[in-house]
C-alpha cells in the first residue's frame, strides 16, 4: 500500500489586474446578451429574450464574484 497523499494546499488568490481584467470582460459579455436580449424582445422572440436576460444576469454575478472571492 502506497502512503497517503498529502492534502493539496490552497492556492494564492488571483492578483487584482487579473480580477480587473476577468470582470471586465464579463462586464462586455454581460452587454451582449443584453442586447441580445433587447433585440430578441422587440423582435417577439420573448424565450431568446428571458434566456439572453438571464444569461446577462448571470455573467455579472461571475464578474462580481471574480472581483470579491478572487
Amino acid at each position: 500500500m502506497s502512503a497517503p497523499a498529502d492534502p493539496p494546499q490552497p492556492e494564492a488568490p488571483r492578483p487584482w489586474l487579473e480580477r480587473i481584467g476577468l470582470a471586465a470582460v464579463a462586464a462586455v459579455m454581460s452587454l451582449l446578451f443584453a442586447g441580445v436580449a433587447v433585440a430578441a424582445g422587440s423582435g417577439g422572440e420573448w424565450i431568446l429574450a428571458a434566456m439572453s436576460a438571464v444569461g446577462a444576469f448571470m455573467t455579472i454575478a461571475v464578474g462580481l464574484a471574480t472581483l470579491v472571492r478572487g
